[in-house]
């Protein structure tokens, strides 16, 4: 391909990536070139090549049948492995020395694969050009080769060209791609968030059309996919990759689902582009490694992307105009618990982010009404470990453009969260417990174990809440007035039956 201006740029990039790769790895290729067989760095790794970044793991296709790639790594690494030696993949590590990082490879054999319409895996068919390799790839930016130890580039669908175009496009049809592996649609959107590329009109127009055909893939590595997009540093081109193809219908409804129709009678935001907006806001409030929330965070983007999901089904057009969502985030949060685990996340994000949804409107009010310090209490202790990723939710949930109120909204929470660190200082808020223990509550009212000391430890939690610190003296003349009251209550009770 003739280079243009920024081709030439890439070029440039990757030869001095490639100058840099480790020596061990272009031994490889030379011990692959002495025994007769090929080796190519291929995919990812020479894609990150042109963008100026070094992969970690180098992934090779080879002409070396697999016992043959398996004698060859042997020879070669400090460890090896044959996990993937049924579909041709043998993996290799080689242990840095004098403090360089191991070098970790994969190397597998050409492969020209045939699929069932049922399955998105293949019946592996082994190949015999690195040119048929690349063609069952997924784009053409990841067909790409660099031919070791020669550093030969190999470029057979200008997977270069898409590359300083800065598009997605399938080597073959992509028709006939997307309908091998359906995965690769999903692929698709996570590049358009990691890479920032956009998708080929031909190869968008597929996946509207094939879209149905994600149903043979596990929800396992639908998750996996939706995960990578999401921790990409910008997943708003990749959502609307989703959702604009029709994909999202069938992988997260509850996202399309907020572009509710608004009508010149009926005014309100646009729930869709609000939740993009509160996404992007709420990874920029993302921390370093030592700061609250290090991004990427999963569990908070999780939460800003399905916050609002609940607001379809309660969606009421009120008489004067207006529109309201009651309780959308009660709603909301049942509807996230059952999409997570339809998806097959595991049981702590579905908890966690469930109940970020539920808690994201308990703040707003705070400015206007004012709150008790047992209202600020009760707010923390909600919250529990998932405080600090509340705290930029809500600030996320503010995409007002009227400065004022945005301005009133910030100063407020700028408020409250200066009235937690007060009272965290002076009463340990984030481990708040009872002045009493179970064991002082028996020895005070002379029980057993039983349900009434489980009811006494949540009066004096509620008093706790309530009033602050006690003391041990208070708190126990306070239980004992509850207790009195308790058996009173019950006496009077059974004198009227």
């Amino acid at each position: 391909m003739p280079p243009t201006d920024a081709t030439d740029v890439l070029r440039r990039r990757a030869v001095s990536t490639l100058a840099r790769l480790a020596p061990d790895a272009l031994e490889l290729g030379r011990r692959f070139t002495a025994a007769g067989h090929e080796l190519a760095l291929v995919g990812g790794p020479v894609r990150d090549a042109f963008l100026g970044r070094r992969s970690a793991d180098l992934d090779f296709a080879t002409s070396a049948t697999p016992d043959e790639t398996q004698a060859l790594l042997a020879g070669w690494g400090s460890a090896h492995w044959d996990v993937g030696k049924r579909f041709g993949t043998l993996g290799a590590r080689r242990f840095g020395k004098g403090g360089e990082p191991d070098v970790v490879v994969e190397v597998t054999t050409y492969r020209t694969d045939a699929y069932d319409p049922g399955s998105r895996k293949p019946e592996v068919v082994y190949g015999d050009t690195l040119e048929g390799d690349l063609s069952r790839r997924d784009f053409t930016v990841n067909a790409m080769a660099v031919r070791m130890p020669t550093l030969e580039f190999v470029d057979p669908f200008d997977g270069l060209a898409d590359l300083a175009r800065r598009v997605l496009r399938t080597p073959v049809a992509a028709t006939q791609s997307f309908d091998d592996d359906p995965l690769r649609m999903l692929r698709a959107a996570r590049f358009a968030a990691q890479l920032g590329f956009e998708v080929e009109p031909e190869t968008f127009a597929a996946i509207g059309a094939l879209k149905e055909r994600i149903a043979i893939v596990s929800a396992e590595r639908v998750r996996d996919e939706l995960t990578k997009l999401l921790l990409a540093d910008r997943p708003r081109p990749g959502l609307q990759v989703l959702v604009d193809s029709g994909l999202a219908d069938l992988v997260v409804p509850e996202l399309p689902a907020l572009r509710l129709e608004i009508d010149e009678h009926h005014r309100h935001k646009d729930v869709y582009e609000h939740t993009l907006t509160v996404l992007d806001q709420a990874i920029a409030l993302e921390t370093g490694p030592s700061g609250p929330v290090p991004g990427p965070d999963l569990v908070l983007r999780l939460a800003a992307l399905l916050h609002d999901i609940g607001k379809p089904r309660t969606r009421r057009f009120e008489s004067g105009g207006g529109v309201s969502f009651h309780h959308h985030e009660v709603v909301g949060a049942k509807l996230t618990a059952k999409r997570l685990a339809e998806l097959r996340f595991d049981k702590v994000t579905i908890h966690d982010v469930a109940r970020l949804v539920e808690l994201h409107l308990r703040f707003h009010g705070y400015g206007e009404t004012g709150w008790t310090d047992s209202a600020v209490r009760r707010y923390v202790t909600d919250a529990g470990p998932l405080l600090e990723r509340l705290h930029r939710l809500t600030r996320s949930d503010c995409t007002t453009r009227n400065r004022a109120k945005a301005a009133r909204l910030a100063a407020a929470y700028d408020d409250l969260e200066e009235r937690i660190a007060r009272l965290r200082e002076q009463e340990e808020l984030a481990a708040i417990r009872p002045d009493l223990d179970g064991t002082q509550i028996m020895a005070i009212l002379q029980i057993p174990p039983g349900r009434e000391v489980g009811e006494a430890y949540r009066h004096l939690l509620e008093l706790r809440m309530d009033r602050g610190p006690l003391g041990q003296d208070v708190a126990a003349s306070e239980l004992r007035s509850w207790w009195a009251s308790r058996s009173t209550s019950a006496g009077e009770d059974g004198a009227r039956q």
